[in-house]
């Protein structure tokens, strides 16, 4: 008759068989991640299934830290590791040693291609980024209408500014039809020039729920955008292309209506603070203008203000005399030299020749010196010293010189 053995042994029996079977030491499972709990300590427990079959799954902490995603049930992952019995429960079970979403690899290297493609046109320069306004009263929204990211805004902008407009253009956020509705929803209000500000984005998800954020054509349209675009895509783990062009990016679309809508709180805050910084400047000028107005008053200048008008009416008169004096005898030099030129004029002037008996004959306006300069017939003008005689030639005689 065969011995019995003791549960604790025939465990540790099949753990032994179990882990000298290569095959079973080192496995690639795929599956669809189910009854997902991350333990206080760090270890991750759950379940791994297709349309068939069921495994329970264990990742210890160390692995488990070096997740590049969030793992969240009904995501489809593929897990490196091995099989191992559990001996106190007597389960055997999956241990991933690493995990990624299936058919990550594809995505990364198309996500790393597009973003250095966009990083070496610039698309995600500093120089290129649009400040956000201080206050925008009007910001569009576009995200799907059925999410709660559309909710979470509101409710997160509303309670910080009550008096703040959201328009909401519904897009889809995930699908083939997202990519083009969420361009025509940047394309709209740029359009239209109906709000001051944007938010653009979706709730967390899988690489492939998010992938429309990864597109060239919604990275282009963020970047086209005249209007300042803040990002919101996912979690705060979550990293897409929207988000490196984007001219902020928020960690979740909650974090992105903080950063869109100023607290009416800390405004009313910081007016008043204002408003009393500026008081305050406004008395110490004034307590400066008075103690200087004093000074002032008490200075030279104002005390004694009649001893320096009379300084000032003796220089005024000895300037008026000194004045009077240069004119009176600038006048007389003018006045005895116009004597001179006077008597000049008149030693040089044919007039007094004329007085003397002598005339003038002109023809013509000017003057004649010698019988040739006219002809029988013409007409001349002989000037005398009161009057003029108008003659015509009727001889002429020449005479030497």
């Amino acid at each position: 008759m065969t011995k019995a053995v003791s549960v604790s042994r025939l465990n540790n029996y099949i753990k032994r068989r179990l882990s000298m079977d290569d095959k079973l030491q080192k496995l690639l499972v795929e599956g669809e991640i189910s009854n997902f709990k991350a333990h206080s300590s760090g270890h991750l427990y759950f379940g791994l299934k297709d349309e068939k079959a069921f495994i329970n799954c264990m990742m210890f902490r160390g692995a488990a830290s070096k997740l590049q995603f969030k793992p969240e049930n009904g995501q489809k992952v593929v897990i490196r590791g091995h099989i191992d019995v559990f001996e106190r429960g007597g389960q055997y079970q999956l241990y991933a040693e690493s995990m990624e979403v299936a058919g990550l690899g594809d995505l990364y290297l198309a996500y790393e291609k597009m973003k250095a493609k966009l990083s070496e046109e610039g698309l995600f320069a500093e120089e290129h980024k649009k400040k956000i306004p201080e206050l925008s009263l009007k910001i569009g929204v576009v995200t799907s209408p059925t999410g709660a990211v559309w909710h979470d805004i509101q409710n997160v902008a509303t309670a910080r500014f009550p008096s703040i407009s959201l328009v909401l253009y519904p897009a889809a956020v995930q699908g083939d039809s997202a990519e083009g509705e969420i361009c025509r929803g940047i394309r709209y209000f740029n359009e239209t020039k109906s709000v001051d500000l944007l938010i653009v984005g979706r709730g967390g998800g899988s690489i492939e729920d998010l992938w429309a954020f990864n597109t060239e054509p919604v990275a282009r349209a963020i970047y086209r955008s005249e209007l300042p675009v803040i990002s919101a895509v996912g979690h705060e783990t979550d990293f897409t292309i929207a988000d490196l062009v984007a001219d902020r990016r928020a960690a979740t679309p909650s974090h992105a209506a903080e950063m869109a809508v100023p607290s009416l709180a800390d405004l009313t805050a910081r007016f008043s603070l204002m408003e009393s910084n500026m008081k305050q400047r406004l008395n110490t000028a004034l307590r400066n203008r008075r103690e200087l107005l004093r000074k002032m008053s008490e200075s030279y200048v104002f005390s004694q203000k009649d001893r320096l008008l009379h300084g000032q009416t003796q220089n005024l008169d000895l300037l008026r005399q000194r004045l009077n004096q240069a004119f009176t005898e600038n006048y007389e030099q003018r006045k005895n030299d116009y004597q001179l030129l006077k008597e000049k004029i008149a030693v040089l002037s044919p007039l007094n020749t004329l007085e003397r008996g002598y005339s003038i004959c002109l023809k013509e306006g000017r003057s004649l010196r010698d019988s040739s300069d006219v002809a029988l017939g013409d007409e001349v003008d002989v000037r005398l010293h009161r009057g003029t005689l108008c003659c015509q030639v009727r001889e002429i005689k020449e005479e030497k010189a």
